[in-house]
């Protein structure tokens, strides 16, 4: 089992840049594909991005493609999300996620931090 905790989050103009971590505990890091996810108020939660367990293949939602960067240090135990070029519209909480290598399913979620981006 894997425990997760989400910090960075804050207040940022349009434009701006905003850099998430995920502390993970509980598990060997390495077994998990990491994702970000986000929901904002009155929507859906929808995928933002992911990256394998060895650090390859990362993998963005088209609207933050090109503005986003997701990377983990497996030594750490964490994973980052570098967020640049900030719009309005990425205003949501962000939450990690873990999946277990060779599965589908998002079994364990972090408590969320709040990105709120100002026009």
């Amino acid at each position: 089992q894997v425990q997760l905790v989400e910090s960075g989050g804050g207040l940022v103009q349009a434009g701006g840049s905003l850099r998430l971590s995920c502390a993970a505990s509980g598990d060997t890091f390495s077994r998990y594909t990491m994702g970000w996810f986000r929901q904002a108020p009155g929507k859906e939660r929808e995928f933002v991005a992911l990256i394998t367990w060895s650090g390859g293949s990362p993998d963005y939602a088209d609207t933050v493609r090109g503005r986003f960067t997701i990377s983990r240090d497996n030594l750490k135990s964490t994973v980052y999300l570098q967020m640049n070029n900030l719009k309005p519209e990425d205003t949501a909480v962000y939450y990690c996620a873990a999946r277990m290598r060779g599965t589908t399913e998002y079994r364990y979620w972090g408590q969320g931090t709040q990105v709120t981006v100002s026009s």
